[in-house]
């Protein structure tokens, strides 16, 4: 009997590997290069992930494919993959929301073209004088930062960019207090506020001001990275859909704010922008 085993045996690994040379292998996708994703920098630039992954490359790496790209966090000091999307209506209109296949087009095409794909401190330019917000160095040392996406024709696009720039270019002395509400002035249409959705309750329903609670949960979030606590913030009763669970933060009148108080010995600056569907606020020390 054991010879035919034996010969059963031998014709059963013949049939399966005939058969695996007719597979076809599936290639597993391109990793990116230092070009969109930098550990080091991104380990560096995120203090929420120093805490929640450590310096893991392949958490790291896992983490900007799966959450950072959609997130807004830049992968390097070259790259924000949200801002070059938003720079170039062509990758718009040809990948859409593919972010992956978007570093892929910067890496074998787009740097080569000269596109530009990195937060610019150019872009945030110097507050309205409404603002009443003291002059300030632009010199300074970035600390922490973030960046959200929104859409550009909605409504709520009024809102944004107008308690964006009621907090760009705020400097908080040591040990002085910050308060969101205070900053983007009571939210009436004298103030230039439109009317966007808004939750009440557990329904999103039409209000005055509605898109001001996505310009203070980009700040939380850049308070996080920053390593700054928050002395009063507040989660929204619904999820929203510009920012991870945990980083957001509801204002409602003069009720619910956000606050904090700079931590730090030197004085720190907000810089903040809104354009073409990308806000980026950047805490510096000046």
């Amino acid at each position: 009997m054991k010879p035919k085993i034996s010969l059963f045996i031998s014709m059963l690994l013949c049939f399966c590997m005939l058969c695996g040379s007719g597979m076809s292998a599936v290639a597993a996708p391109a990793a990116l290069t230092n070009l969109t994703f930098d550990a080091d920098y991104y380990y560096n630039t995120n203090a929420d992930l120093q805490v929640a992954l450590g310096y893991d490359y392949n958490k790291l790496y896992r983490h900007y494919l799966d959450f950072g790209l959609a997130e807004g966090r830049s992968g390097s000091p070259e790259f924000n993959c949200l801002i070059y999307r938003n720079n170039y209506p062509d990758l718009q209109s040809t990948f859409g929301n593919d972010l992956y296949t978007i570093c892929l087009h910067y890496e074998q095409n787009g740097k080569a073209e000269g596109r530009n794909a990195a937060i610019s401190n150019a872009a945030f330019t110097a507050p309205a004088a409404e603002t009443a917000v003291p002059a300030a160095d632009p010199a300074g040392t970035l600390i922490g930062g973030y960046s959200t996406a929104y859409d550009p024709n909605a409504s709520r696009a009024v809102n944004v960019f107008l308690a964006a720039s009621r907090i760009n270019g705020v400097v908080i002395q040591p040990g002085e207090s910050f308060s969101f509400n205070q900053a983007i002035l009571p939210r009436t249409a004298a103030n230039g506020y439109v009317d966007g959705y808004v939750i009440m309750g557990n329904r999103f329903v039409p209000g005055i001001g509605g898109g001001i609670c996505q310009v203070s949960s980009t700040l939380y979030a850049a308070m996080v990275s920053a390593n700054l606590p928050a002395t009063e913030r507040h989660p929204h009763s619904l999820q929203v859909d510009y920012i991870p669970t945990g980083l957001d933060a509801t204002i409602f009148g003069n009720i619910l704010d956000l606050r904090f108080t700079n931590i730090f010995p030197q004085p720190i600056q907000l810089r903040a922008a809104a354009d073409q569907g990308i806000l980026t606020i950047l805490i510096y020390l000046l």
